[in-house]
């Protein structure tokens, strides 16, 4: 394994707060959920991710959301990559290393073809330009780009800059099996977690991924890491109503961002359109869900 490659351990994705009526970027509240998961044992974390409405942001917001996240942890970063063309992925890196320096472990760039000769030489061209370590994101609802798991490995086999894979073409387990049987790096998982103890069980390196209570996903690694699956599975269990909750298709930013206002880590739980707002419906269902999980961590 490369001395690029990343940690085992949990990667936590971060949400965007806004505030007000302009929907600006709410550094306080960013800041806040920041030291919250190095506070929880998050191994690193990583922004601008898609549930980080990255592609909802300029340059100077990107920028903003970068100098507040390094400015408040001591942790290592992953910045990702909104873009498909490697210009562009190229610029985004860039932008990230000339504001976050030796504290960007990886860009994190998605699969943009479903051939490997293609997707191969993308990620050689972003590498050669930044010499920046790569993640590379398999997640075909964002990217719509679906590429076979065995071809994914064949095109990734020989390209030593690559830090992790991250698995989000379901159904997840079974490619994590794939990947982590034909590739030395690691694999995460994502999605929220919903495949998380699965995903441990085919060989996953832990999880890169946002949860409301990343707490949880942090107990149900380390517990695979000291005792395996058993422990895994009891440390995970409380939580698993609220993840298949905050999961929901369409709605699954705005769940997250509501849950962390009432956790007290946003002041508001605003998405940028075209993301859609949680209904208020469900507002009820959400509290008992947060009710059920408090006294699990000890905290809203």
């Amino acid at each position: 394994m490369s001395s690029t490659t990343l940690k085992p351990g949990v990667w936590g994705v971060l949400a965007t707060p806004f505030t007000g009526p302009a929907l600006d970027i709410d550094a306080t509240s960013l800041a806040g959920v920041v030291e919250a998961y190095e506070r929880a044992g998050a191994t690193g974390l990583t922004v601008l991710g898609v549930f980080g409405e990255a592609a909802q942001l300029d340059t100077g917001e990107r920028r903003a959301v970068l100098e507040t996240v390094v400015g408040s942890s001591s942790l290592p970063l992953v910045v990702g990559a909104t873009s498909l063309g490697t210009a562009t992925v190229a610029e985004e890196t860039r932008l990230a290393q000339q504001v976050l320096g030796d504290r960007m472990a990886a860009v994190m760039v998605q699969v943009n073809s479903p051939d490997p000769a293609v997707l191969a030489e993308h990620l050689r061209a972003v590498h050669r330009r930044t010499g920046a370590s790569i993640v590379v994101q398999d997640y075909p609802v964002v990217s719509g780009v679906r590429i076979a798991v065995s071809v994914l490995a064949r095109a990734l086999r020989d390209l030593p800059f690559v830090a992790a894979v991250k698995a989000e073409a379901p159904p997840t387990p079974g490619a994590v099996a794939v990947l982590t049987e034909e590739l030395d790096v690691p694999v995460f998982g994502g999605l929220g977690g919903i495949g998380l103890l699965d995903e441990l069980a085919c060989g996953a390196a832990g999880a890169m991924t946002g949860f409301s209570y990343p707490e949880g996903l942090i107990a149900c690694v380390q517990a695979w890491q000291t005792g395996g699956y058993e422990q895994a599975r009891q440390a995970w269990l409380p939580y698993l109503p609220l993840v298949n909750f905050e999961q929901q298709a369409g709605i699954a930013l705005a769940i997250r961002k509501e849950c962390l206002r009432r956790r007290g880590l946003f002041q508001d739980s605003a998405v940028r359109p075209p993301a859609s707002a949680m209904p208020d419906a469900l507002a009820e269902q959400l509290q008992r869900h947060l009710d059920a999980v408090a006294p699990t961590t000890g905290t809203r």
